[in-house]
């Protein structure tokens, strides 16, 4: 499998042309995973960029970047999205190019409710994440029940989870990660040294990125990226894979600034337009 590239943009563009995406997350002490998603998805190229976040987070996350929309959803007493706020949220998606979910979520029987209806029920490719896929491996047989393209983005012990096994062997993982993206119709990007993204039928592994990345919200830019690829038009698949190796090589470009040891996530927004520069000054 050959690295996917976006197109070139056309001189008559508008903000239009490059997708509304959606991310839902955020909760009570947990707002900057999902701000940090979408600070990434407007580095990476979304036109317009809307947060649904808890109404007790709204703010915080608003005040992260001015160039983000934010929507308050009505909060249960920890801060976490509550089940009235499914009707608010299939609103927005209506609206919506593609749809992110999970950072920062928080657990909850609510929570878990409203991750499975919009797996189950939304058409726009779905990137699930986080606390998104900590609901999905709660339910029973609910992976393969999606109305639209899904990518799941687990590092190993939230794949653990969601194949329902306790201790899963390192070597293990890459095998069941296909067999799950082939049963379930989803694309699977697995996080690890190296990231595997398949489908299925289809492997493809990461050469880029650095122990430096393995710290807190790191996972969180990565959706941000891939929603905001997917926004732009390129299939699942297309836009895991170079979501994964952007997001390596911007946390490649910062390692070399800044050493691996003092890495932070926001590290790689900063790190990210130089990414995007790099790659579109390589050959194919």
């Amino acid at each position: 499998m050959h690295l996917p590239r976006l197109a070139p943009r056309r001189p008559e563009s508008h903000k239009g042309d490059f997708g509304h995406a959606l991310l839902i997350g955020g909760s009570q002490g947990m707002a900057g995973s999902i701000s940090l998603s979408a600070m990434a998805c407007l580095r990476s190229g979304a036109g317009l960029v809307t947060v649904a976040t808890p109404a007790a987070c709204q703010t915080t996350v608003a005040g992260f970047e001015p160039s983000l929309m934010t929507a308050a959803l009505p909060c249960d007493e920890e801060g976490r999205i509550a089940s009235a706020g499914l009707a608010k949220i299939r609103e927005l998606a209506g609206r919506a190019t593609v749809v992110a979910c999970g950072p920062g979520l928080g657990r909850s029987l609510e929570v878990t409710g409203i991750v499975a209806a919009l797996y189950s029920e939304l058409r726009q490719p779905m990137v699930v994440d986080a606390d998104g896929l900590n609901a999905l491996s709660t339910l029973t047989n609910a992976l393969p029940n999606h109305a639209g393209p899904r990518v799941l983005t687990p590092h190993p012990g939230e794949f653990a989870r969601l194949m329902r096994a306790s201790n899963m062997p390192p070597e293990e993982r890459p095998s069941a990660a296909v067999d799950l993206a082939s049963r379930a119709g989803i694309i699977v990007l697995l996080k690890g040294h190296p990231t595997l993204v398949t489908d299925g039928p289809r492997e493809w592994r990461n050469p880029t990125g650095n122990p430096g990345m393995a710290t807190g919200g790191t996972g969180d830019i990565l959706t941000g990226v891939i929603a905001a690829l997917l926004c732009q038009g390129m299939s699942p698949l297309e836009a895991a894979q170079l979501g994964a190796y952007v997001h390596g090589l911007a946390g490649d470009l910062a390692a070399e600034k800044l050493g691996q040891v003092s890495m932070i996530a926001s590290d790689l927004l900063r790190f990210l337009p130089d990414a995007f520069m790099k790659l579109a000054a390589t050959p194919d």
